[in-house]
């Protein structure tokens, strides 16, 4: 197996990185739905009781919250004799808030553009396939297989056995014109690897 790395120029890096920075932010997807189930659950929770004690104030207790039970049973107990099942509940209840605040990793990789407020992004698996198609297109490929990492861009690619060394200049240079075209942010160093056929 040969391996070939190809340093793509970059631009002035201090403004680069803090687009970089703000397109990887934008494009990071909410937590939607746990953060609807967190809303719902507290809201619920919250309303149901806050009903309850308005109306136990005014001598009607509605009975869907057990207050005076509930009371009783926290004045009596302490951290050490709390339950499993309750650590695990609450646990979970701030698994839940944390899931809901922090955002998801985002599926977009960030397209460099010429307006600094526009941000757009390509998926992972279409940059994958574009970079896939350029590199078969080069004469002796057979099969190519893209790999993106957090800072480089594997491309392995199926020759004949008696594949040489310009082969992976061919290689890369498809790559990085390609990956050039489309305008990635941040794509890092493109690593070739030939395998021959047998391989």
């Amino acid at each position: 197996m040969t391996t070939l790395q190809r340093q793509r120029s970059a631009a002035p890096a201090a403004p680069r990185q803090s687009r970089l920075r703000r397109a990887r932010r934008a494009l990071r997807p909410a937590r939607t739905l746990p953060g609807a189930l967190v809303s719902l659950t507290l809201a619920g929770g919250l309303g149901a009781s806050a009903a309850e004690v308005v109306s136990a104030l005014l001598g009607h207790p509605l009975g869907w919250v057990p207050l005076n039970e509930l009371a009783e049973l926290a004045g009596r107990t302490s951290w050490p004799e709390t339950s499993t099942t309750a650590l695990a509940l609450a646990g979970a209840g701030a698994a839940m808030l944390l899931l809901a605040v922090v955002p998801g990793r985002s599926r977009l990789v960030p397209v460099e553009t010429t307006d600094p407020l526009i941000v757009i992004g390509i998926t992972r698996t279409g940059l994958r396939r574009t970079l896939r198609a350029a590199a078969q297109q080069v004469p002796g490929v057979h099969r190519a297989h893209v790999r993106l990492r957090r800072r480089t861009i594997e491309v392995t690619v199926v020759t004949e056995a008696e594949s040489s060394g310009s082969m992976l200049r061919q290689v890369g240079t498809a790559v990085g014109d390609r990956l050039a075209g489309v305008g990635t942010f941040g794509a890092g160093e493109v690593v070739v690897r030939l395998l021959g056929k047998g391989g």
